[in-house]
């Protein structure tokens, strides 16, 4: 096991240089120049000569890059084109906003998704699994910015049960608990759906097997059966689902920030990207990516202790 770690730390680090280096080859290609967006509509083209020599964009591309990444390792990730403000205390203040929202909409997925796609695979080819299935295809189809509207429509606008938007409040708070209803069922909607259809099949293979039957014959109470012998051993592909699905949230956030007016790291990185805020651009993707696959070494641990016949060589 701890073998695997080192590993998958060691292909952690390899894998974020092949994502800086794309990142940073896009936005190198990208059109617009940043120093036009420094000086203003005032700077005269000296003025813009002098902030690309300060800025090193006269550089070589190999030499900005090797440039970049020695700062980065060494915990500089430069700072903001546009607001000038170091781009680690930029990103580290909306950090806890993003995570929060993509903490509860995964809850929300979790226990909608598992418990839609237990009820589903019970009650096989009933009208309770036909209707599952039906809300899981909807929630996979409908897009999240049409549904975060509608919510906001329906029970901010006409009911006044929640907060329009925003995420000022600690989470444990009334107020803080009430600011993440909307924007968590907004994004862990589509997840949801995948996995209940995940947790519909898996778990629907697993009550056939001969172990099932077996504990049924024993005698063993069906609630026992059914959490114990079948929900555990139909959840590795679940888990899988799960965790993919997390590093998809975290991504998926900048819309949902949008819809609801949340100041977090997507829509800080939509600002980023419009005003070509390039360094703002590359620190964003460069966190996103290492959480990415820092939840998918989670979910690798996870497997061990949820089938104990899983072992990493």
């Amino acid at each position: 096991m701890v073998a695997m770690i080192v590993r998958r730390f060691i292909q952690l680090v390899f894998l974020l240089i092949g994502i800086s280096f794309l990142v940073f080859s896009s936005m190198y290609i990208a059109p617009g120049d940043p120093a036009a967006m420094i000086g203003g509509p005032t700077a005269t083209e000296s003025d813009l000569e002098a902030i690309r020599e300060n800025l090193g964009l006269n550089d070589p591309f190999i030499t900005q890059y090797v440039s970049y990444i020695s700062n980065v390792v060494q915990g500089d990730f430069g700072y903001s084109y546009q607001t000038r403000q170091p781009v680690f205390e930029a990103i580290s203040v909306r950090f806890p906003n993003t995570i929060k929202l993509a903490i509860a909409s995964m809850v929300v997925a979790i226990v909608i998704g598992i418990v839609a796609g237990l009820i589903s695979a019970l009650k096989h080819n009933s009208w309770l699994d036909v209707t599952s299935t039906t809300i899981a295809l909807a929630g996979i189809s409908i897009p999240n910015f049409w549904l975060g509207a509608l919510l906001i429509l329906v029970f901010a606008v006409n009911l006044q049960w929640l907060p329009v938007g925003g995420l000022s409040e600690p989470f444990y708070t009334a107020e803080g608990f009430k600011q993440l209803i909307l924007p968590a069922i907004t994004l862990g909607t589509g997840s949801a759906a995948m996995i209940a259809r995940m947790a519909r099949s898996s778990i629907l293979e697993v009550v056939k097997a001969d172990y099932v039957r077996t504990a049924r014959a024993k005698g063993i109470k069906e609630r026992n059966v059914i959490w114990i012998h079948t929900l555990k051993n139909a959840m590795i592909p679940v888990i899988t689902v799960i965790g993919l699905n997390f590093g998809f949230l975290l991504g998926g956030t900048i819309i949902t920030e949008k819809v609801f007016a949340i100041n977090g790291v997507g829509r800080l990185m939509v600002d980023a990207i419009a005003s070509r805020d390039f360094p703002m651009v590359q620190g964003s993707v460069l966190l996103v990516a290492t959480l990415f696959v820092l939840v998918n070494l989670i979910v690798d641990i996870t497997y061990t202790y949820v089938d104990p016949r899983i072992k990493y060589q």
